[in-house]
């Protein structure tokens, strides 16, 4: 009997239907081991030694494995076919040896491109052994990552506290996010103004834009005011018209090469909306049913019979007339271009989409089944027609140009349209897709309308996931199979945000790419980082020793490590403030200076870090407690993030009323000032829908409902942190909906008090909130006054500090509320430190009477670990 290790048991099943009964699969599960997430895993100082760890899962399943192994003749390791797969068969196999369950058993490596039974069994017959090289690679790659990681992250946690992590790739992703939204801020919108012609031949008609004025070809900026707008459509309107010169000039447009990891997370962005992790998920099945083939490859071609199958299915579908003459051979100009695979294509050509799986299945194997189809197909046939037409004005010599394209022969278009224009490359835009009508030279069309239109330069368009994709493989940062789980970890860092398709970077984001390229600039340096991928290649095409790189990048990645470590917070709050002054002190349309704190007007505004991340501060604190979120300074001409600014005044106070973002997600103020009111945006409302009226609705709240019928007490209603509610007499009843919270009616709330009276539950979970809990925004935390079991208290994350008798909950302000909090912390205050040292004094009676328990009981290193774990390593 032979063992054959594959990845996933899904594969497993397929294949082991496919061998037969002398065979044996079992599934790995993916990466058995893993380097340990603490410090040491990695030793530059021991040649670059490594530790392994096998998790619970991974040690039941290499059991397992194990004893497959006891009873067959031959290992045969059959894991993907690339860098993680040649890996993952490397820790299979060293595990196995460490067990001595190996001997003198034969061990082999096989690989193949789709899980169908011809490429299975061919695979059988070409066994090889373990790629060193590429595992060699793979070493280096993960050795590099971890202590990019282990090394930055904690600096990042010191110098910048709130941070989450930086790594070698993943660094570089938010440096490219970063600098388009730098670009975006600096740009300054240019007007200008479109001039055309909608004139009418023969009943048809078609459009002329302005091509030259008085001998000079008129560039797109040229025309820069309204009056030179004005005269020109003028002159139009009193000229003649003449067509010039008729020009008509057939054209190809080429089919494009089949899909790569890259391309098909770029495509089914644009015309499938999918996000590159869910791609990978839905194409990680189509392959584990033997639908497609590896879906993790730089490579362009297909094996000559996928294409000769592929013709077959053309000449089926569309007539021989949509085949070319040869086959077409695409060959791959990537710089990294990983080891040789075939294109992403299916395994059966007659395959149609509908017969494959559920719904996105069926859209994202039918865009890759068009696309195999399409690279073998003619090239599409298009006719361009450029017609110029003299306009005879007194005194001005204008010509317009019409342009328009008709499509004489379909080609591979007939299966493989053109994608929206905004996700088209340069190489894909015409400059007119229209079709004109017969023109000829002498003809004089008429005027229907002379048309002027005002227009302001765009800045360049923010990175969607699949653009960012496009861009780093454009650089040659990171590899296919890393670049959806890098724009993932972005995104769950808080680093950038998705927003209608386009990535915005957060504060955040921002700060800690402004502290790389402060004090580790090589380290987010596109060619830099290019460089070390292409070292990576080498390594695995066994060119470069991989300890050899690994000790060149150490020792100058190590030497800016140390000098930063003994920097002061304050130096680096200085570099940071000199580069992003643009974006956090953009300059004041007065001419005033943008750093002179507003509040005092003798401070000076500057970058503070507390414990929740970075806002802006006075530097007259204490006397001055200014401070802002970074998102409200930057506003200088830059761009805002969608739903931020003004949503109107207040025709009561006359103040404005803003709809604002902060660390706990999007909320309304009124007016300005120390302590503006405020309110968050309740679960189901958007801030892109977000209007003045209910703006003005949610910080009216709480809202008085009327006088109790029994008590005579007053009942409110309002939006808590459980949600929205009526108060009476310090008892709470929920409200199902947000929205009656502004209609409940007093027969209503009455009805709703007494059904909760009749439960007896206390509201919701813990503490009682005061007055539709009174909360208070602060850069540490939201500050909140509550009603506990033993009375009244004020609270800040795991600090509680009780409330003195002397003042009502209602009237606390957040001065008094911070003093008491600050107080409370200087005695060791909070939940979480009082339980520890609970639990610790029952413990210490029990090591005196019992001496060998306290030796038995050692969870002090475990803590350590689990406190250390960053999750800092990317892939």
């Amino acid at each position: 009997m032979k063992l054959v290790v594959v990845e996933s048991p899904a594969k497993a099943k397929t294949i082991n239907k496919y061998l037969g009964k002398d065979y044996e699969v079992l599934a790995s599960y993916g990466h058995v081991r893993d380097l340990p997430a603490k410090d040491g895993s990695v030793r530059p100082d021991e040649d670059f030694a490594m530790d392994w760890e096998v998790d619970t899962a991974s040690r039941k399943r290499l059991s397992d494995i194990g004893n497959a192994l006891k009873d067959a003749d031959e290992l045969i390791l059959a894991t993907d076919p690339d860098r993680e797969g040649e890996a993952i068969s490397w820790h299979v196999l060293d595990v196995l040896r460490q067990k001595k369950l190996v001997k003198d058993k034969p061990v082999s490596r096989v690989v193949f491109n789709a899980i169908t039974k011809n490429a299975i069994t061919e695979a059988m017959k070409h066994p090889r052994q373990i790629d060193e090289p590429l595992v060699d690679a793979y070493l280096a790659r993960r050795a590099l990552d971890y202590l990019v990681g282990f090394t930055l992250s904690p600096i990042l946690w010191r110098k910048l506290p709130g941070s989450r992590s930086a790594g070698r790739v993943q660094s570089v992703a938010l440096r490219i996010v970063c600098d388009r939204e730098t670009e975006i801020e600096k740009f300054k919108p240019v007007e200008y103004w479109s001039i055309a012609g909608r004139l009418n031949e023969k009943g048809k008609s078609f459009e002329a834009r302005l091509y030259s004025v008085d001998g000079k070809v008129s560039d797109k900026l040229d025309v820069r005011s309204g009056a030179d707008a004005d005269a020109l459509k003028r002159a139009i309107e009193s000229g003649r018209f003449e067509v010039r010169s008729v020009e008509k000039k057939p054209t190809r447009r080429n089919p494009y090469a089949p899909f790569t990891t890259s391309s098909l997370q770029q495509d089914a962005s644009s015309r499938l909306g999918f996000s590159p992790n869910r791609t990978m998920q839905l194409a990680q099945r189509l392959y584990e049913d033997g639908v497609i083939t590896y879906m993790r490859t730089d490579g362009i071609d297909m094996a000559p019979e996928a294409i000769s199958a592929a013709r077959s299915a053309i000449e089926k579908e569309f007539g021989s007339a949509y085949l070319p003459p040869t086959p077409r051979i695409y060959q791959n100009k990537a710089k990294n271009a990983q080891e040789a695979h075939e294109a992403i294509r299916p395994t059966d050509m007659f395959r149609h989409p509908e017969t494959v799986g559920d719904l996105d299945q069926r859209k994202l194997y039918g865009l890759i089944w068009r696309r195999t189809l399409a690279s073998q197909m003619r090239p599409a046939e298009i006719e361009r027609t450029t017609a110029d037409i003299a306009v005879n004005a007194p005194g001005r010599d204008i010509v317009l140009r019409a342009v328009g394209s008709v499509v004489t022969f379909a080609g591979f278009l007939a299966v493989y349209g053109i994608a929206a224009k905004e996700d088209r490359g340069e190489d894909d835009q015409d400059d007119d897709d229209r079709e004109l009508p017969a023109l000829a030279v002498g003809d004089h069309p008429k005027l229907e309308e002379a048309l002027i239109e005002q227009h302001f330069t765009q800045p360049p368009p923010r990175y969607t996931e699949a653009s960012l994709i496009k861009k780093m493989e454009e650089l040659g940062i990171g590899r296919p199979s890393t670049y959806a789980a890098t724009i993932s970890v972005l995104q769950e860092r808080n680093y950038v945000r998705l927003e209608k398709r386009a990535l915005f970077p957060e504060d955040r984001g921002r700060i800690v790419t402004a502290f790389l390229e402060s004090f580790f600039k090589k380290l987010v340096e596109y060619g830099f980082t290019a460089d070390l991928e292409g070292k990576l290649d080498q390594i695995s095409a066994g060119e470069l020793s991989w300890k050899d790189v690994l000790r060149d990048f150490w020792t100058d990645f190590t030497r800016q490590a140390d000098e930063i470590k003994d920097l002061r917070v304050s130096q680096v709050l200085d570099a940071l403030n000199d580069l992003l002054a643009d974006h956090i002190f953009p300059p004041k349309a007065d001419g005033s200076d943008p750093r002179i704190c507003p509040n005092c007007g003798t401070g000076h505004l500057s970058l503070k870090l507390g414990k929740f991340g970075a806002f802006i501060g006075c530097s007259n604190y204490p006397e001055c407690r200014y401070t802002m979120q970074l998102s409200d300074a930057a506003t200088g001409g830059a761009e805002k993030a969608p739903g931020d600014g003004i949503l109107g005044v207040d025709p009561e106070s006359g103040l404005n009323v803003y709809l604002k973002s902060g660390r706990f997600g999007p909320y309304v103020q009124l007016g300005d000032g120390d302590e503006p009111k405020r309110s968050s945006l309740p679960n189901g409302w958007s801030p892109d829908s977000l209007t003045l009226e209910k703006a003005l609705l949610l910080l009216a709240l709480p809202r008085a409902v009327g006088l109790h019928p029994e008590t005579g007490e007053p009942i409110s209603a309002g939006i808590g942190r459980y949600g929205p509610f009526i108060l009476h007499a310090g008892k709470y009843a929920n409200l199902p909906d947000v929205e009656e919270v502004f209609t409940v009616g007093l027969n209503r709330a009455v009805d709703l008090l007494a059904q909760k009276a009749a439960g007896g539950a206390r509201f919701g979970r813990g503490a009682t909130p005061i007055k539709a809990i009174k909360t208070f925004e602060h850069d540490d935390g939201a500050i909140s006054v509550r009603d506990g079991r033993y009375g009244p208290y004020v609270n800040q994350g795991k600090i509680n500090a009780t409330l003195p008798k002397s003042v009502k909950p209602e009237d606390v302000t957040l001065e008094q509320a911070l003093e008491l909090i600050a107080e409370r912390a200087a005695k060791g205050g909070g939940r979480k430190p009082a339980r520890k040292a609970a639990a610790k004094a029952p413990a210490k009676k029990a090591a005196a009477k019992k001496a060998p328990a306290k030796k038995a009981t050692t969870k002090k290193p475990a803590a350590k670990k689990t406190a250390k774990k960053p999750s800092t390593v990317e892939a």
